[in-house]
């Protein structure tokens, strides 16, 4: 897919597949690409991911893979082989504290994984520090540290925070891919997140994919809020 700055994704952060059914078919029209993590793969499996690409939609599998690096591997492998009509996730992620042969070896199972199936290889991206972690004076430097891990273990880029996006921008170029979640629209609720944002300031900062779950999926009307968030993305790209 191509990439352009500010991509919406939704966290279909539910607790079945009847009510990430829900929330996709009120979010028909508006967005095209959602996220399922832990609670609702723990629920229903690959399902999950399969009735998205049924869909036509894109799946964003973000399940933090962290093990040795055969076991990271060979998850990663499994989530290339979840497909549906010769489409597979478009995205995943590992933590950056894996450490550099974790990380390698799930790029090179992703590589190989996605040709044997058929499909485009997902983009790999790593944790670097989660975004419910409180402030700390040297968040900076181990978000730069762990991005350059990723780098330079061949993966696609790093979930950071807004706060770090810029400098990752700086430093790593154009192409190494940004996704920002503590996403939260003006005026709304901050919950457990620590280092939160608005759309536009992530998009300012260089985030090239914006992950918002409860402002979305929480709201009375979902299909408003999600309106109102890629309407302040609209604003800012101009």
């Amino acid at each position: 897919m191509t990439i352009h700055k500010g991509q919406l994704i939704v966290a279909l952060d539910v607790a079945t597949l009847d009510e990430a059914k829900r929330l996709v078919r009120a979010l028909e029209g508006i967005v095209d690409i959602f996220k399922v993590s832990s609670q609702l793969f723990t629920a229903c499996g690959p399902e999950a991911v399969r009735y998205l690409l049924r869909e036509g939609k894109e799946a964003f599998l973000d399940l933090k893979f962290h093990d040795i690096p055969n076991t990271a591997a060979a998850a990663v492998a499994a989530a290339v082989h979840i497909t549906e009509g010769g489409r597979g996730i478009m995205m995943c992620t590992l933590h950056a504290l894996g450490g550099p042969e974790m990380l390698q070896a799930a790029v090179q199972a992703a590589r190989k994984e996605a040709q044997v199936a058929g499909v485009k290889r997902p983009l790999l991206v790593a944790i670097t520090v989660l975004t419910s972690e409180a402030k700390k004076d040297n968040i900076a430097r181990l978000v730069l540290e762990r991005a350059a891990l990723a780098k330079e273990s061949g993966l696609d880029g790093v979930v950071a925070s807004s706060q770090e996006a810029a400098l990752i921008r700086r430093e790593f170029g154009k192409d190494f891919v940004i996704v920002t979640p503590g996403i939260r629209p003006k005026d709304s609720a901050v919950g457990d997140q620590k280092r939160v944002t608005t759309p536009a300031d992530a998009i300012a900062n260089g985030s090239d994919f914006l992950v918002v779950g409860r402002p979305v999926v929480s709201a009375p009307d979902p299909a408003s809020a999600a309106k109102e968030i890629l309407k302040e993305i609209r604003q800012v790209r101009g």
